[in-house]
C-alpha cells in the first residue's frame, strides 16, 4: 500500500518542478486519490500556460488507404491486402475532403493509413506534392512512425533519406501514432509485422535532427502492465531530454469493440484521468498536454483539461480508426469552444506547433475562478 504522506511528498514535488523517478511514477499511477492527482496535474499545467486561455485546432484525419501488412489485434480498422474491403482513397477525393477542411477554417490535416505493401516512396512523394501544390498552406501532419519505417522497408531506402525526401515533397509534421505501449514485450504480445519500440522512437529522432516536430501519444489499458505504461512515459522523456522535438502529449484508452482484443474490459473514465495527470506530473520537459474527447466523449474530455491537458484536441471533421472499434463521440467547434469556456478560460485556435492562429477573443478571467474549480473522484 501507499501511504497518503508520500503520495503527497510526490505530487508536492512534482508541483514544484522536481522530476519524478520511475518509480516515483509509478507510485502515483498506483494511487487511488485521483483528485489529489488531479490538483497537483492542474498546478503544473496552470504554471506551465499561466494565460488566461486554452487551445483546439481544425483538422481532418484522413485515411488514404486501410490496407496494411502488420497483424495488430487491437485494430479494427486494418484490412489486408487481399481484402474485398480494402480501398486506396481516389486521389481527388482525397483532395476534396482537404478543401472541406479548409472552408471551415482548418490548416491542418492529419494524414495516416495502413503499410500497404506496394507503394514505394516516390508514390507518397507524389501524394504531398498534389496536396502542397493545390493547399500551400496546409500543414500535412502525416505518415506515423510505423508508416516511415515502413517505407524504408518497401523502397530499401535510409531512414533520414525516406524523411529528407518526404520533408522536400511537402510533409510539415509527424504524428504519434503506432506507439501504442513503447515495450517490446507489449508489442510482441499484441502486434505483429510492426515496428518496436527502438525504431519509433528512431523515426522520430531523426526526424526531429532534421528539423522536424512529431507529436508523442500512448493508448493503454490492454496488456501492459502501470509499470510499462511509467517505461513507455520515461522513455518519451528521455529522447524529448535529448531532441526537444515533441509538441505534445495524447493518450487514450484502448476501445475492444469490433477488434481481436473484445473481451478486454475497456479503461474507464478514472483510468483515463488517473494516468493523464501522471503523464502531466511525468513528462515534465513536454510543454502540451491534449485531451482526448474522441475516445472519451465531450464531459470526459473536458474534465481532462482540469487533470492535465492544456489543449482539448482537434474538431477533427473525420475520423475513421476509433469509430471503427465502435466508439463515435462527435463534438462542433462551438462544443469545443463552449468547454473550454465553462472551465473558465478562452479558447484559442491554434496549429500543429501551438502557434495561436486566431485573433483573441474574450477578456481575462480572473484567477479566482480558477481556484474555484472541484475534482470530482470518479468511479
Amino acid at each position: 500500500m501507499i501511504s497518503d504522506v508520500s503520495v503527497s511528498y510526490l505530487l508536492d514535488q512534482a508541483v514544484a518542478g522536481e522530476r519524478l523517478t520511475a518509480d516515483e511514477g509509478l507510485q502515483l499511477l498506483q494511487s487511488h486519490d485521483l483528485a489529489a492527482l488531479g490538483r497537483a496535474a492542474d498546478e503544473v499545467t496552470r504554471r506551465l500556460h499561466p494565460k488566461n486561455y486554452r487551445t483546439y485546432n481544425i483538422d481532418r484525419n484522413i485515411n488514404y488507404t486501410n490496407i496494411c501488412t502488420a497483424v495488430c489485434d487491437f485494430c479494427a480498422f486494418y484490412r489486408t491486402p487481399k481484402s474485398s474491403e480494402g480501398y486506396v482513397l481516389d486521389r481527388q477525393e482525397l483532395l476534396a475532403k482537404v478543401q472541406e477542411t479548409v472552408d471551415i477554417g482548418g490548416e491542418q490535416i492529419l494524414m495516416q493509413g495502413g503499410l500497404h505493401p506496394d507503394f514505394k516512396l516516390e508514390w507518397y512523394e507524389e501524394l504531398l506534392r498534389d496536396i502542397k501544390q493545390h493547399f500551400p498552406q496546409v500543414n500535412i501532419h502525416g505518415f506515423s512512425p510505423p508508416e516511415i519505417h515502413h517505407f524504408t522497408k518497401v523502397s530499401k531506402v535510409t531512414l533520414r533519406e525516406v524523411l529528407l525526401r518526404l520533408q522536400a515533397a511537402g510533409l510539415g509534421s509527424l504524428p504519434g501514432g503506432g506507439a501504442e505501449i513503447l515495450v517490446d514485450r507489449v508489442r510482441h504480445a499484441i502486434t505483429r509485422g510492426k515496428v518496436l519500440s527502438d525504431d519509433w522512437l528512431n523515426v522520430n529522432r531523426v526526424w526531429h535532427e532534421l528539423g522536424g516536430r512529431s507529436t508523442a501519444t500512448m493508448m493503454f489499458g490492454h496488456v501492459e502492465t502501470l509499470a510499462e505504461r511509467i517505461e513507455h512515459l520515461e522513455r518519451l522523456r528521455q529522447l524529448q531530454d535529448e531532441t526537444r522535438g515533441f509538441t505534445a502529449f495524447i493518450c487514450w484508452t484502448f476501445q475492444p469493440d469490433h477488434t481481436e482484443m473484445s473481451d478486454t474490459a475497456p479503461a474507464g473514465s478514472f483510468e483515463y484521468l488517473r494516468t493523464n495527470a501522471v503523464a502531466r506530473l511525468y513528462l515534465d520537459n513536454f510543454q502540451n498536454l491534449q485531451s482526448s474527447w474522441v475516445t472519451q466523449g465531450l464531459k470526459i474530455g473536458q474534465l481532462a483539461m482540469l487533470y492535465g491537458a492544456n489543449d482539448m484536441g482537434s474538431l477533427m471533421i473525420e475520423e475513421n480508426v476509433v469509430a471503427e472499434a465502435g466508439t463515435v463521440h462527435q463534438l462542433t467547434l462551438e462544443q469545443i469552444r463552449s468547454a473550454i469556456e465553462e472551465l473558465g478560460y478562452v479558447p484559442r485556435q491554434r496549429n500543429v506547433f501551438y502557434e495561436l492562429i486566431d485573433q483573441e477573443i474574450g477578456t481575462l478571467v480572473p484567477q479566482s475562478r480558477h481556484n474555484q474549480h472541484t475534482l470530482p473522484v470518479l468511479n
